[in-house]
């Protein structure tokens, strides 16, 4: 895997969860109370350095087969979650996921929430919301830096990969003070996930003894056999869809028509 390919995955991932934190804290800013809200950032950014500063050397410290072995796994169990609901996105069985949405959800239960003070935080709603928003979603941007920094022996590029991605979302976000709709987010998490999933295939096999006939450029292979497989699970749930809507109609009119 070229260090290219390491920080354009992990750069990826990371700004599908930098998006929907910052959805998060502007809603909490923008319904509550902005320096509570600013406060709760900065907590849950300190908790992720803590267990970045905890996971990191340990990760390397483990045996590379091993790692690999377990990482895979993990991979494998990220990205078939992620796929999954691109799948159902993608074939109309599952709404989209609308950051526009999503805002207006979080920003409307924040409003009726009442007001309570705590410690710094005068607002401890907007606090909690802020903090678990980024705790939340910064634990997955940290173990996808971390993991793929660890099995390729660079986590200094992959945590480069991430604050870069973070860093341009929050730029953005700051500049347009509105949560990001026009990232193409459902594209994104499809892209991620099979990405995830090819890698998680590849490193968990090599973890486990096997080898891969072309090594690093069996990847070339596994992620466009990984996306046409989803692709072409995605038309087939949507034929089917197609399908059995007439049904549903005629059945819908006919009903109607005795009930009258």
């Amino acid at each position: 895997m070229t260090n290219s390919a390491l920080f354009l995955a992990v750069f990826l991932a990371c700004v599908v969860e930098a998006v929907e934190a910052l959805t998060i804290i502007l809603a909490a800013g923008t319904a509550r109370d902005w320096r509570s809200s600013i406060t709760g950032l900065l907590a849950g950014m300190l908790t992720l350095a803590a267990v970045v500063a905890l996971l990191g050397p340990a990760l390397s410290a483990i045996p590379l087969d091993s790692l690999r072995l377990f990482v895979g796994g993990l991979l494998l169990v990220f990205g078939l979650q992620w796929l999954r609901k691109a799948i159902l996105r993608a074939s109309r069985h599952k709404a989209l996921h609308d950051e526009a949405m999503v805002f207006e959800a979080t920003l409307a239960a924040a409003r009726q929430a009442g007001v309570q003070r705590r410690g710094l935080a005068v607002d401890w709603y907007a606090f909690t919301l802020s903090y678990k928003g980024v705790l939340l979603e910064g634990l997955e941007v940290a173990f996808i830096a971390l993991t793929f920094g660890a099995n390729q022996h660079n986590i200094p590029l992959a945590a480069a990969a991430a604050i870069a991605a973070v860093l341009v979302v929050a730029v953005v976000g700051i500049a347009v003070r509105a949560p990001l709709s026009r990232v193409p987010e459902n594209s994104m998490k499809f892209a991620v996930g099979v990405m995830l999933i090819a890698f998680g295939m590849f490193w968990g096999a090599e973890g486990a003894g096997a080898h891969w006939p072309l090594d690093d450029a069996a990847l070339l292979v596994l992620v466009p056999a990984v996306a046409l497989y989803a692709l072409a699970l995605a038309a087939m749930f949507r034929r089917r869809s197609a399908i059995a809507s007439p049904v549903h109609d005629d059945v819908a009119i006919t009903e109607g028509a005795t009930h009258s």
